[in-house]
């Protein structure tokens, strides 16, 4: 779901939200996190959070790679990628590595992706010409 190479650890689900819970407050632990109902509060993992389709979270969520199928209001902060699938939906300010929305899905949010801190995208430099001195040589001609 989240690429290759990732630790088994780092995949193995270890907290459980079902879809008739509901939770509110911190959860923090090692393993991913698989949300399936309400979950309010902050969510901090060291593994993958997967948001299901019919779960509701209102939640300043940090993992590895976060998916999202269901609604999300908060931040979410993804040391790898955030995945929106075409059933999610994310008010939130993101921090990521890499960032996926589906058709259908829906982001509204400030994004910040981490790698390369300034714009690779340079103004021109000046070459010493100024625009007037161009135009008289193009109406004087040579």
């Amino acid at each position: 779901m989240f690429g290759k190479g990732k630790s088994h650890s780092v995949n193995k689900i270890e907290a459980v939200i079902g879809p008739a819970a509901s939770f509110n407050g911190h959860l923090k632990c090692d393993g991913s996190v698989r949300i399936d109902g309400l979950c309010e509060g902050s969510i901090e993992t060291g593994g993958n959070v997967i948001i299901g389709e019919g779960a509701q979270v209102i939640a300043d969520i940090t993992a590895e790679n976060v998916s999202v199928s269901g609604a999300v209001k908060g931040s979410i902060t993804a040391r790898g990628r955030l995945e929106i699938l075409s059933t999610g939906r994310v008010w939130a300010d993101i921090a990521v590595t890499s960032f996926l929305i589906d058709e259908g899905g829906f982001f509204r949010g400030k994004s910040i992706m981490a790698g390369e801190l300034e714009s690779s995208l340079e103004a021109p430099q000046p070459t010493g010409e100024t625009d007037k001195d161009v135009n008289e040589e193009t109406v004087k001609g040579p």
